[in-house]
């Protein structure tokens, strides 16, 4: 809620929202070297990952989130995509904010769930149950007067 959303980014600070702190970010994945060949899988798989919340902004929005994200990454400092707007501008002077600690939060959260399910050697899971159809609707063209040969 806005209280404690308000309440994080006096501790920590804000960054621009959007996801665009996310993209920034992918800068200090560029400076990872002598990464194993699966160590560099999982660094393309973060990378993805965190393009993912303005790629599902834009698709929510009806546009297409992986030009938006290219767009973005073109971009400098705080400019994004404005959703509401529909245009790209600079988020913080629009008032479009995440705050810090809930940014981080999110990250080493997911990053820590990702972990435990690599290491995990089972999951369970419920199983989604199958729709039924409806039943078919009977042949025929009855009601159909002058068709009786």
């Amino acid at each position: 809620d806005a209280l404690h959303a308000t309440r994080a980014a006096v501790e920590e600070g804000i960054v621009p929202g959007g996801g665009v702190a996310f993209i920034r970010a992918q800068k200090a994945l560029d400076n990872l070297r002598g990464l194993e060949a699966d160590e560099k899988v999982g660094v393309a798989i973060v990378r993805r990952a965190i393009e993912e919340p303005t790629r599902q902004l834009a698709d929510n929005a009806g546009q297409e989130g992986a030009l938006v994200v290219e767009e973005v990454k073109k971009r400098k400092g705080n400019e994004g995509y404005d959703v509401s707007a529909d245009e790209y501008t600079d988020l913080v002077k629009a008032g479009i904010v995440d705050p810090t600690k809930v940014t981080r939060s999110a990250l080493q959260n997911a990053a820590s769930i990702s972990g435990l399910l690599l290491t995990t050697e089972a999951l369970v899971t419920e199983l989604p149950e199958k729709e039924k159809t409806p039943p078919m609707p009977g042949g025929g063209m009855g009601g159909m007067g002058g068709m009786d040969y």
